[in-house]
């Protein structure tokens, strides 16, 4: 559908669609660009206030992907003329929460009535222009970093079919709660070559999208770090609509799945996300470095899942430590 839409031909565009990236970057002048990103969706838990939370992260998360600093935020909503305005009030001030933590106020917005309730948020940010972050500047060599563990599609959809409680779904929801702030200032800092988050296309569809055609990726299975009870569900093919999709997809792309994967695994690197972790390719040089950083800041799942690599395509891999 991208394809039908008119090239961007101002120059002060610096990031626009091509690259599926994570938002807009828009040059104000030597030393300023505006990034302009736009994220809402329907609720993913019960609890209004949560969700609100949970859809203000996920939105935060792709300034802070392109190692920018958010500036503020209007809110988008659509909720049923019906439904009890303490919930209303209660997504609507968890946005604010998570926006207050970030440092920002959310100063507008716009809401419609619709029959299924949608909230989230158009963010703007600010970076210099030479120290945006993109998706698709990794090189053969890179070591890829992930910040947070996956599987919340899988989790969230399981605790709506009642297939798992609450302290099963706690540690997904609390990741989700988590600001990517400091992971991407860390970032920043160590001075990674690429960066995206990890959302609705899952771990291989956005590491796809860094990849594009230049470079190839290789994932070990077995080093990404997952959420308790993702892979038994996966493993019985208890997995949302979405993240079938994205499995299919990827193999439609060329993904190549070590025969040797755990059951259910493949289906987990494809979950589709909210407010995931970040995904960072490091020189080599640095990932040590990158990783007792993160840590220090308080990351304490990041860990290297991978390497990019000079050809095409994703291969993952499965090599488990010796016993």
């Amino acid at each position: 559908m991208l394809r039908e839409l008119p090239p961007i031909s101002d120059p002060r565009v610096l990031v626009g669609n091509v690259t599926a990236d994570d938002a807009g970057v828009f040059r104000l002048d030597a030393e300023r660009a505006l990034v302009q990103t736009v994220d809402f969706f329907t609720p993913i838990v019960d609890d209004p206030h949560d969700y609100g939370r949970i859809a203000a992260a996920n939105a935060l998360s792709d300034i802070y992907a392109m190692g920018a600093q958010p500036l503020y935020a209007v809110a988008i909503a659509a909720f049923p003329e019906d439904l009890d305005a303490s919930v209303v009030s209660a997504v609507l001030c968890g946005g604010a929460e998570m926006c207050a933590r970030a440092g920002i106020a959310v100063i507008g917005g716009h809401t419609i009535k619709d029959a299924e309730p949608k909230y989230g948020l158009a963010v703007t940010g600010i970076v210099d222009p030479a120290k945006a972050i993109r998706n698709d500047t990794g090189e053969p060599g890179d070591v890829l970093v992930l910040t947070k563990p996956i599987g919340t599609g899988i989790l969230t959809t399981a605790r709506r079919n009642d297939a798992i409680d609450d302290d099963d779904l706690a540690p997904a929801i609390e990741s989700m709660l988590e600001l990517n702030a400091a992971a991407a200032a860390v970032a920043t800092h160590v001075g990674v070559r690429a960066m995206t988050d990890v959302t609705g296309f899952g771990l291989i569809g956005h590491l796809q999208e860094m990849i594009g055609v230049r470079i190839g990726a290789r994932v070990d299975g077995g080093l990404v770090p997952l959420f308790p009870k993702a892979l038994q569900l996966a493993a019985r093919d208890d997995v949302p609509g979405g993240t079938q999709t994205n499995l299919r997809n990827a193999r439609v792309a060329g993904t190549q799945f070590d025969g040797a994967l755990p059951r259910g695994l493949a289906a987990v690197l494809c979950d589709a996300q909210t407010s995931g972790g970040l995904l960072m390719a490091v020189a080599p040089d640095r990932a040590a470095a990158l990783l007792d950083a993160l840590v220090t800041a308080g990351v304490e799942h990041a860990r290297a899942i991978g390497t990019l690599f000079a050809g095409r395509g994703i291969s993952v891999e499965w090599n488990p430590p010796p016993r």
